[in-house]
């Protein structure tokens, strides 16, 4: 797939970026690309990212029978 840079400042920046971290153009805007993700998911709150997880264990928990006495003990015998 073809990919065209059509801004001379950004085009500068990946090759400087490129030549200073001794990669290709292609890996240049990758590791841009893949860094921006990075910060982005960064700056969302880890309390706000983790809620689909959070919301899955409060469901696992839900399901899961109390543990009673013998059980434990069980586990130490």
């Amino acid at each position: 797939m073809a990919f065209h840079v059509r801004n001379k400042e950004t085009e500068r920046l990946t090759r400087e970026l490129a030549r200073s971290a001794g990669l290709g153009l292609t890996e240049a805007v990758h590791l841009a690309v893949e860094s921006e993700i990075g910060r982005r998911a960064r700056a969302t709150p880890l309390w706000q990212r983790s809620a689909a997880l959070r919301g899955r264990i409060a469901l696992r928990l839900k399901e899961r029978a109390p543990v009673d006495k013998a059980f434990r003990d069980s586990l130490y015998e």
